[in-house]
């Protein structure tokens, strides 16, 4: 029979204690001890294992440096000027979001008759009304932001940036039925006396009829 050297035999015993070691150093791991969801906690006086965060602790993205952009206000009045320059695509996103979020309620020609309304919901006012046409770009914001009597907050379904393009393309609304007629290019009389709301070029990409130079807030 032919025997083993003691080497070898010392370096398999050596390899078996370093395997188990290393397998129960892992299961150490699996089995630490932890806290599980809500689990109560013996350690802090208030029995909560999960932390409250620390005071002014904001969320990464969430730092809205911006006021503007975040309020509609500039200082402490409400602003008529946009935080970024209403162009063509501005009010296509603007109407768009618009008549996802927003025409339910309000319908799409904005004088507060949608199909929810029709269905029971309390009627909001029509944004061409007096009181809502000369309202500063950064009411309408702050509102969606905020909600105001039975509408709620739209800020987790709309964000800032939309909610300034849908703004505008209240203001493009309201500017549509309230633009004198002198202040029409001859194309757009004609138009006018066809009965045509809506350019081709306006339906092709999404944004309302009429002048938006009163869009930018000025």
């Amino acid at each position: 029979m032919k025997r083993v050297p003691v080497s070898a035999l010392r370096t398999f015993g050596l390899a078996l204690l370093l395997a188990a070691s290393a397998s129960a150093c892992r299961q150490d791991m699996h089995d630490a001890a932890k806290y599980e969801p809500l689990e109560e906690s013996h350690f802090f006086t208030d029995k909560r294992s999960e932390r409250p965060l620390i005071a002014g602790t904001i969320a990464r993205g969430r730092l809205k440096e911006d006021t503007l952009l975040h309020t509609g206000r500039d200082g402490d009045a409400l602003s008529e000027t946009f935080p970024f320059p209403v162009t063509a695509g501005v009010l296509a996103r603007g109407r768009q979001r618009f008549d996802i979020y927003c025409s339910p309620c309000h319908a799409q020609s904005g004088e507060g008759n949608g199909m929810v309304v029709q269905r029971g919901y309390k009627q909001p006012p029509s944004f061409h009304e007096d009181r809502l046409a000369v309202m500063p770009a950064g009411y309408f914001t702050m509102v969606m932001a905020n909600g105001f009597g039975v509408m709620p907050s739209y800020s987790l379904q709309v964000k800032a940036e939309d909610r300034w393009a849908i703004a505008a393309y209240i203001k493009a609304l309201q500017l549509s039925r309230r633009v004198p007629v002198s202040d029409l290019t001859a194309e757009e009389k004609i138009r006018l006396e066809k009965g045509e709301t809506e350019s081709p070029a306006a339906s092709g990409s999404g944004h309302a009829s009429g002048h938006g130079k009163e869009a930018h807030g000025g």
